[in-house]
């Protein structure tokens, strides 16, 4: 599933970014497998780290000669790690499917981040998602991980049409 700065492209206002995020339900070695499938103008980083909200394994690959990296998070047992992988939405873009989180599980994981560009991305999903957003759902998740009074305080900054 493709998340981070694309998913909230797809759902937001687009912006540049220079990665791209992948969470990846695959029980597998993760950098000798990769490795291979993207091929040779793809370097793994030879530590894996973790992501700090749920503690799902992150492995980098960067693009030789730029910096454009490759971020693939897998799976974790997080509650709402699992619940947005199985609510995932197959799209079409650039003559491709590929699978994108719902904008309610954008602006639930972004909130959890809580950096800067996320909470812009949240602002611009909201603004232009506006009434069809499932409200219940996100709140219920923001209750959850104490998000709720800054999605709530982001949510009153958006305009009204």
């Amino acid at each position: 599933m493709l998340v981070g700065s694309f998913s909230s492209n797809l759902h937001g206002i687009p912006r540049a970014t220079e990665d791209v995020d992948f969470v990846i339900e695959f029980n597998g070695p993760v950098t000798a497998e990769f490795a291979r499938i993207l091929g040779s103008d793809f370097e793994p980083e030879s530590q894996l780290s973790f992501e700090t909200n749920t503690g799902t394994q992150r492995q980098e690959f960067h693009v030789k000669e730029t910096d454009f990296k490759v971020e693939l998070f897998r799976l974790s047992d997080d509650p709402f790690d699992q619940q947005r992988f199985q609510r995932r939405q197959l799209y079409q873009v650039a003559g491709r499917q590929l699978f994108f989180p719902t904008p309610e599980d954008v602006i639930v994981m972004k909130l959890r981040w809580a950096r800067p560009k996320d909470k812009a991305d949240v602002h611009a999903i909201m603004s232009v998602k506006r009434g069809k957003l499932d409200w219940s759902y996100i709140e219920g998740w923001c209750k959850r991980h104490n998000t709720f009074s800054l999605m709530e305080q982001i949510r009153r900054s958006v305009p009204e049409i």
